[in-house]
């Protein structure tokens, strides 16, 4: 793979020109933004994955919601079997199937039991899900590129880990690297999020310190709850699993960040399968899991809570295997601060 990103490195300036038009476009507004009947907060990154949008989400939704607004989640539904906008729920129940909607926001509507949908083309899907849900708030999932539709905040998250890696491949532009988009788009952000996931928190590398310049930032990291069994939907203090020795599973776009997260609950994590970002599961990975689980002896599979959707209807195939996720938050640094942030920013009454 680190071969193939080398071969491609002379596409990077193409991707990145390219990248640099649009937003010129989009800057003089030769391409508009469009405006939906409701408060949009996007939440986004620069990078191809795993800075933890989706657990900014529920806590954006989750907070809303407690403010007395009538919040709903809109988004691309990545990774999805289908095309269009679907109506994945309107608060009560869920009314898709994860493969038709995606796993991201099947976990959020799993989370915080709040309208939501897909769609490929933000304006059309907001202006449906606040017709269909009677929604006023919109969180925007994975929207930093989407300029299509109009913003009263724009939220940018960026993984700690990202950016103090400053190796030759890791912070280009794809295809070979991992942006995106390059840093002086964090101009448009609102605020920027770093989360330090389960680590310390460091401070900005100095060369990229001037693209953060003037900008509202904010902390946040992640904390391990415990654990559910995906079958009987039972939940287990983090002691329970100290020094078992368990089958990993993941797919998802940073797996580095949940492995280390399960060595902090002691969890024995020698044995992994680790699968591609947003990964469809099948039989033939229901087998490979079974074949696994065996041969290695181990006591349960722990999986993430993302793939813990998916996996989920295959319990008869998995009957005889304790299978578990770990539950993990985002938390922010300073709550109070970020709270009176998004409240104070522009949201209509």
């Amino acid at each position: 793979m680190k071969f193939l990103r080398f071969i491609l490195y002379p596409l990077v300036p193409v991707y990145g020109l390219i990248i640099r038009i649009r937003n010129w476009f989009f800057d003089k507004m030769i391409f508009k933004s469009h405006k939906v009947d409701a408060s949009v907060i996007s939440v986004g990154n620069i990078t191809t994955g795993g800075s933890g949008k989706t657990p900014l989400v529920i806590y954006l939704s989750n907070l809303l919601r407690s403010e007395g607004k009538k919040v709903g989640v809109l988004s691309r539904g990545y990774g999805r079997k289908s095309k269009g906008y679907i109506l994945v729920s309107k608060g009560e129940q869920i009314l898709t199937s994860v493969d038709l909607c995606g796993d991201e926001i099947y976990q959020t509507v799993l989370e915080c039991s709040i309208p939501a949908a897909v769609c490929e083309n933000r304006v059309i899907g907001a202006e449906r899900l606040i017709k269909e849900a009677l929604v006023d708030t919109i969180v925007l999932d994975d929207a930093f590129q989407h300029r299509w539709i109009e913003r009263d905040i724009n939220l940018l998250i960026c993984e700690q880990r990202f950016l103090l890696n400053g190796s030759f491949l890791n912070q280009k532009m794809l295809p070979s690297g991992m942006m995106r988009e390059p840093f002086d788009s964090i101009k448009r952000a609102d605020a920027v999020i770093i989360n330090r996931k389960f680590s310390e928190h460091k401070e900005i590398p100095v060369n990229l310190k001037k693209y953060f310049a003037d900008k509202r930032i904010f902390t946040a990291y992640y904390v391990a709850v415990g654990f559910w069994d995906v079958k009987k939907k039972l939940n287990y203090n983090i002691q329970e699993f100290e020094g078992q020795k368990s089958l990993v599973v993941s797919g998802v776009a940073n797996p580095t960040s949940f492995i280390n997260a399960l060595k902090q609950t002691n969890v024995d994590t020698t044995n992994q399968i680790i699968f591609r970002d947003h990964k469809y599961y099948t039989l033939k990975e229901i087998q490979r899991i079974r074949k696994e689980f065996y041969s290695t002896n181990s006591h349960s599979v722990v999986t993430t809570e993302k793939d813990a959707v998916k996996l989920s209807k295959y319990s008869k195939e998995l009957d005889d295997i304790d299978i578990y996720y770990l539950k993990i938050k985002i938390k922010m640094d300073e709550p109070e601060s970020f709270r009176n942030f998004i409240l104070n920013k522009s949201l209509r009454k």
